[in-house]
């Protein structure tokens, strides 16, 4: 069983990626809108009643096991390449839903894969992983309980002998299928095995069960070489991994956030007037006039002050719409809107820098191995 995309649709996970239109890309990789499977979840994320995670493959089997209480795992793996961003958040709030709703979290510094295809040292891999991921991780919510961290250089002689083995089970020509030939090289072929190791090593330690991997559609051509592995390793019982799919947040200025473009995003380690700053100078979908947008209204889905409040600063779906309708009906301003969404990025970030200094307490708590 091999799972396929359309013939001329790739993906390079190790490059970068914007996407215009979700629903050609859900037919492009064979990609299961999230629509058809989110009644079977019993407390869904806000990510996914908003349509934030519209996709997934095989998440069915989490939804029951969630709705049963039976055993299930969460497999997180982090880049430790920058700053922790907004962008960055949206990960760690689904590895702590997860884990709120029972799952045994798994969470994989991929010190490797930055080291092979970024060129990165590894003491300053490190220490971004921790002080950049883990404290942030802690500071919002994720708890000891249920939790292994582990970087990917340090994984145990079964972890290690998995990330070789794995690579009986895959040709040359299905890595150039799926990754396209011009993408591979030898450092992101080892990158792209180990990465299947990371993902079926959890039910070495757990039995097979089912496995949910949050990611980014980037790193969709990872998932589905896990999938097609792992249905043919006949030296285990893997159950093939399911993955959700979360759309990706705009650069303040447009475009793509990029950790290589401070101007792009709001660090969880920036100070609250800078993150207020960085909300005033931040594109929206505001009219040419004053005159203009009482007439037509403001067009929320070009905003990225919108995304803040839709992603992070508003929970409560009733301010959320609120705030919507009276944008589109010209009645909200622009410049109050971001003073608003300042305020409250403002007070976030003030309240996080207190959470982050409480969180270093635990630290011992998950680098304990």
């Amino acid at each position: 069983m091999t799972e396929k995309a359309s013939k001329n649709a790739k993906i390079d996970p190790w490059g970068s990626m914007k996407i215009e239109d979700y629903s050609k890309t859900i037919k492009e990789f064979g990609i299961e809108p999230f629509s058809t499977v989110i009644k079977k979840v019993p407390e869904p994320h806000k990510y996914m009643l908003r349509n934030i995670i519209y996709g997934h493959r095989d998440f069915g089997r989490v939804a029951d096991a969630i709705a049963k209480k039976k055993k299930f795992v969460m497999l997180t793996g982090l880049m430790p390449s920058g700053k922790f961003h907004f962008g960055h958040k949206m990960i760690a709030d689904q590895i702590i839903y997860y884990q709120k709703m029972g799952a045994e979290v798994y969470i994989c510094v991929a010190d490797i894969e930055a080291y092979t295809t970024r060129g990165m040292a590894v003491k300053e891999l490190e220490k971004l992983a921790i002080e950049e991921y883990l404290l942030n991780y802690i500071a919002l919510g994720l708890k000891p309980s249920r939790c292994h961290f582990y970087f990917q250089s340090k994984g145990n002689a079964t972890y290690n002998a998995l990330s070789k083995m794995v690579s009986r089970n895959v040709t040359f020509n299905e890595l150039k299928a799926i990754y396209g030939k011009e993408s591979l090289t030898p450092g992101k072929i080892v990158s792209a095995l180990t990465q299947v190791a990371d993902i079926l090593y959890p039910q070495m330690e757990q039995g097979s069960c089912p496995t949910v991997v949050p990611v980014g559609t980037d790193q969709d051509p990872h998932i589905r070489l896990t999938r097609d592995i792992a249905s043919r390793f006949k030296d285990f019982k893997f159950m093939p991994p399911a993955s959700t799919y979360n759309k990706f947040m705009s650069g303040l200025q447009g475009g793509k956030m990029s950790s290589s473009k401070p101007e792009s995003y709001i660090a969880l380690t920036d100070s609250p007037e800078i993150g207020r700053k960085k909300v005033m100078r931040a594109i929206t979908g505001g009219r040419d006039s004053l005159e203009e947008q009482k007439k037509k209204g403001g067009q929320p889905h070009k905003c990225a002050v919108y995304e803040l409040y839709t992603y992070h600063l508003m929970d409560d779906n009733k301010e959320l719409k609120s705030v919507y309708t009276d944008c589109v009906s010209g009645k909200l301003m622009c410049g109050e809107c971001k003073k608003r969404c300042g305020d409250m990025m403002a007070e976030f970030l003030a309240k996080h820098r207190e959470k982050r200094e409480c969180a270093r307490k635990d630290l011992g708590k998950f680098l304990k191995d």
